[in-house]
């Protein structure tokens, strides 16, 4: 009798692959996407999932420690196949893939519908993080915009604190920043979209040799933030929606990358 019931409860708090994915797929809009990448499982393993663990990047270390933490699956924000990479799979994608494989894990890997999403996304998460009011997205664009009442030098310093990363700041040295635009990852090429919607300040991942000229030529404030470090929230937030929404366990694992 004790058997029976643990094996019923076992099978409760599990569930089937393709049920997970096609909840995603519509959870996260996919088909509204062009994206650099497929969205939805990359690699397929065990049929019945009980155990997720999250984290930015498919990197083998990441893959490693979901061997240790007997996940059944993956779910990252930069998965491993993209579209202007080589078609074979050799060196260590292919060491990816065989431990993959020959472990049975799923790897789930969503990239921009993750970024956009209005309740779990990267955007609206990092938005919350650091503190920004009444964000609204972007209409035809990825980046998102909010009001902050706060000087540069506070600003810098939260975002040290909540992202353990120290920022680099460009451009103007506003004492005040009321008005903001963001968008996580390698975004900095957005800058003209902020610069059109007139704010103090514009926030991404990365920046490109001419994002500074560009701040300092428009008379507005650039910060990069960090890639890894603007993107960490949105599959952590993805991870425990589907935590708490077919009772699986999940864990989050952040492999430190320093860009």
């Amino acid at each position: 009798m004790k058997t029976t019931n643990f094996l019923r409860k076992l099978k409760a708090i599990m569930v089937n692959q393709k049920e997970l994915k096609n909840y995603c797929h519509n959870y996260l809009n996919v088909t509204a996407f062009e994206d650099y990448c497929p969205n939805g499982l990359q690699v397929e393993g065990v049929e019945n999932i009980n155990k997720i663990v999250s984290g930015v990047s498919a990197n083998l270390a990441l893959i490693e420690r979901a061997i240790d933490e007997k996940a059944d699956a993956i779910f990252v924000h930069h998965g491993i196949f993209w579209k202007n990479e080589g078609q074979t799979i050799t060196g260590s994608k292919r060491r990816k893939v065989s431990l993959l494989l020959s472990h049975d894990i799923n790897l789930f890997g969503y990239h921009l519908p993750l970024d956009a999403h209005p309740k779990i996304g990267n955007n609206v998460q990092l938005g919350k993080r650091l503190g920004i009011q009444n964000m609204t997205p972007v209409s035809d664009s990825l980046i998102w915009q909010g009001e902050l009442n706060a000087n540069l030098s506070d600003f810098s310093a939260l975002i040290e604190e909540r992202l353990s990363r120290i920022p680099q700041v460009f451009g103007k040295k506003s004492e005040k920043i009321k008005r903001i635009a963001w968008c996580t990852g390698a975004a900095q090429g957005f800058i003209s979209d902020a610069i059109e919607l007139s704010v103090d300040l514009y926030l991404s991942g990365e920046v490109s040799e001419q994002t500074p000229a560009a701040a300092v030529e428009n008379n507005m404030t650039f910060i990069s933030a960090g890639h890894h470090a603007t993107e960490r929230l949105g599959i952590q937030a993805l991870c425990s929606h589907l935590s708490e929404t077919f009772q699986i366990q999940h864990r989050y694992i952040d492999v430190e990358n320093s860009v």
